[in-house]
């Protein structure tokens, strides 16, 4: 990947210098500010004064989230290789006809 891009984005008051991509620059900061807006929403929730805590409560969140998806998407490859092989059998039988 080749970095084009110099960008700075706030993450819990902090300003992050990152090299990217052009392309992934709305990506990057959306995120950012995802993340931005749950630490801030964990804050005030849960009344948390280490910001470190609110980091890991965020890398929790995100972490669950991404092997929710991974889960989700071997479930629908498996759905999807099963009915491909349905689908090739019913061929293979109709085709020796």
């Amino acid at each position: 990947m080749k970095t084009d891009l110099n960008i700075k984005v706030n993450i819990g008051g902090r300003p992050y210098s990152l090299s990217i991509g052009r392309n992934e620059e709305e990506m990057v900061r959306k995120a950012a500010g995802h993340v931005d807006h749950t630490i801030k929403k964990y804050s005030k929730a849960f009344e948390y004064k280490d910001m470190q805590d609110l980091y890991a409560m965020v890398a929790l969140q995100h972490a669950s989230g991404l092997m929710h998806l991974e889960d989700e998407k071997s479930f629908r490859d498996k759905e999807m290789k099963d009915k491909l092989l349905e689908i090739d059998e019913l061929l293979t039988s109709h085709l020796k006809l």
